[in-house]
């Protein structure tokens, strides 16, 4: 994808958000995060949408922490996110094409404001999910080739770090594949380590399980906002189950 997409459906998802949790009611729990309440969940996306123009703007090269949101009432908290979610757009799409700063890892591009652009929009689609299923709503549409975007942001960028809790003392292969994207496949292996990925459509042999499935469907069973039942699963299950259990974010 074009990482200027990623500001659009920045805006178009940060704005779901807020419609959705502007219906459900402060206190409705928020299915994926037990912790949480709608009023939570908008302060944690407002925190994360201002940490993220901080970094950015301020051409920051070490991580800072997070600001915790203000104590406001629940219509006072959407409009500091509203406002906040605007000024991350303007900052990210003004941000130079040479920025360089502090990113988790690298952007699709290597560069760091491709960084910032994509995982805002990942961040912010996955959270608006959390507000609709909050809210009672249907689920908006993603946009297959964003969703596959995502399982790779997910598979290349999150899981590998160090702190990736996806780990197996026997080792095994994963291969993922999202069915309505042309070349949208993965192979991954597990070991004792933290997990690594490879792109690529040549399929491995004999991989131990196979996940596959409409883009939008893998994207939010890998974010563990769908059941597992709603993709194809072969093969070794205990490997889609280890999967499923050691993942969540």
């Amino acid at each position: 994808m074009k990482s200027e997409e990623f500001i659009e459906i920045l805006d178009v998802e940060g704005r779901r958000l807020a419609a959705a949790a502007e219906r459900a009611a402060a206190d409705a729990p928020v299915p994926a995060c037990p912790d949480w309440v709608v009023h939570d969940l908008v302060g944690h996306v407002g925190r994360v949408h201002r940490w993220a123009t901080r970094q950015v703007a301020g051409n920051l090269q070490e991580r800072q922490p997070p600001v915790d949101p203000p104590d406001l009432a629940h219509e006072a908290l959407l409009e500091w996110y509203r406002q906040g979610h605007r000024t991350l757009i303007e900052t990210l799409r003004s941000a130079p094409a040479d920025l360089s700063c502090w990113t988790l890892f690298p952007g699709p591009d290597g560069s760091s404001r491709a960084f910032w652009r994509r995982r805002q929009a990942h961040e912010t689609a996955v959270h608006r999910v959390d507000a609709e299923s909050a809210a009672g709503l249907p689920l908006s549409q993603l946009d297959p080739a964003f969703a596959a975007d995502g399982v790779d942001e997910l598979l290349c960028g999150v899981h590998p770090l160090d702190r990736g809790r996806v780990r197996s003392e026997t080792p095994r292969t994963l291969r993922l594949r999202a069915t309505d994207v042309p070349d949208a496949a993965w192979t991954v292996r597990l070991s004792a380590d933290a997990p690594t990925t490879d792109r690529t459509t040549e399929e491995p042999e004999a991989p131990d399980c196979v996940v596959e499935g409409p883009a939008a469907d893998l994207y939010l069973v890998l974010w563990n906002r769908l059941p597992q039942e709603r993709l194809s699963v072969t093969g070794d299950a205990e490997a889609a189950r280890l999967w499923r259990e050691a993942s969540s974010i």
